[in-house]
């Protein structure tokens, strides 16, 4: 699989990362990196939510209701500014997937990506329904349809267990209370790693936007 690094490289990533910068008035460039961290921090949490069945239910519920058609209507998405529906819903996932973390989240990937953390909420309200896009596009690729399922999906996605000093420092980020001790280490782990196989970029939503 190609790690997410390569996806932000291609067509649709830049079309992503474009549209998000300019919804929410961000440097591209700054936002580029801000995804790069953030998305494995939100799956990380996703799986995190899917080994209790609460919460894998709740999962399984919300990916029902994203297909994955966003990514057909990026041009649609961003053209005119970012739907205040798939805004609000962006706020929802974060809530259900961060819950009380949330702050702290923001906070610490604040200090890094140098966006002060309202922008980063914001930022993350638009990326949220389509990083669900993706994984309902995925699920149903993969015949998804319980929560051993979901939980093997989401596991594979951040690269299994091949990496486990990655899934801790994830795990860090997620259990930060925005100091930011950790996360030089965890932005280098994130940034240093994409060339190398097997890492979480080396795995991470490879073949989801039409690569394998």
């Amino acid at each position: 699989m190609e790690g997410i690094l390569d996806l932000l490289n291609s067509p649709i990533g830049k079309t992503i990362i474009n549209g998000v910068a300019g919804s929410t008035g961000q440097d591209t460039n700054k936002t580029s990196g801000l995804l790069t961290m953030a998305l494995p921090v939100l799956m990380k949490a996703m799986e995190r939510n899917a080994a209790t069945p609460q919460g894998a239910e709740g999962l399984m519920g919300a990916l029902s209701k994203h297909d994955g058609g966003i990514l057909d209507n990026l041009g649609d998405l961003f053209g005119g500014g970012v739907n205040s529906d798939v805004i609000a819903d962006g706020g929802k996932i974060l809530g259900h997937v961060l819950g009380n973390k949330q702050q702290g989240v923001e906070q610490v990937l604040s200090q890094k990506s140098g966006i002060d953390a309202g922008s980063v909420g914001n930022i993350l309200k638009v990326a949220a329904p389509i990083l669900m896009g993706v994984l309902g596009k995925q699920s149903r690729q993969n015949g998804v349809s319980n929560a051993g399922d979901l939980g093997g999906l989401l596991g594979g996605l951040l690269g299994g267990n091949s990496a486990p000093q990655n899934q801790s420092f994830l795990e860090k980020i997620l259990d930060a209370d925005g100091d930011g001790s950790i996360i030089d280490d965890v932005a280098g782990m994130v940034l240093n790693s994409g060339s190398k196989k097997g890492g979480i970029l080396g795995g991470l939503l490879g073949g989801l936007f039409g690569k394998k």
